[in-house]
C-alpha cells in the first residue's frame, strides 16, 4: 500500500453530519469529542513515513489511527469496529471529510 501522492487532511465536517450527530448526541459522544479537540493530531504527514513510494493507494492514515484507537476505546472486535464505522453516526461524525455525509 502507498501513500496517495497529496495526503488528505482534516476539513471540515459536512453540516448535515454535524447536524444528525448534535441530535443524536446532544452532550457530545467519546468519537465526537476525539474529533473536536484532537482531530489536528490526526494527520496523513505524521504517517508518511510508513508507506511505501508505489502500490495501491491506501486509505487516509488518520482515518485508520481514528478508527483503532476508538476500536480500542469501546473494546471492540475487528467486525464491531467495522460495523460501527458503517453505523454509528458519532464515529461518521469522527471520521468525515468534505464531501463526504450521512
Amino acid at each position: 500500500m502507498s501513500l496517495k501522492v497529496e495526503p488528505t487532511e482534516l476539513q471540515a465536517i459536512p453540516e448535515e453530519t454535524v447536524r444528525v450527530a448534535r441530535a443524536a448526541f446532544p452532550r457530545g459522544s467519546r468519537a465526537m469529542q476525539l474529533r473536536d479537540h484532537l482531530g489536528t493530531v490526526y494527520a496523513d504527514a505524521r504517517f508518511a513515513a510508513l508507506f511505501a513510494v508505489r502500490g495501491r493507494p491506501a486509505e487516509a492514515p488518520w482515518r485508520v489511527a481514528l478508527v483503532t484507537v476508538l476500536q480500542f476505546g469501546d473494546g471492540l472486535s475487528d467486525r464491531q469496529a467495522a460495523d460501527a464505522v458503517r453505523g454509528r453516526i458519532d464515529w461518521k461524525y469522527a471520521r468525515a471529510t468534505r464531501g463526504r455525509t450521512v
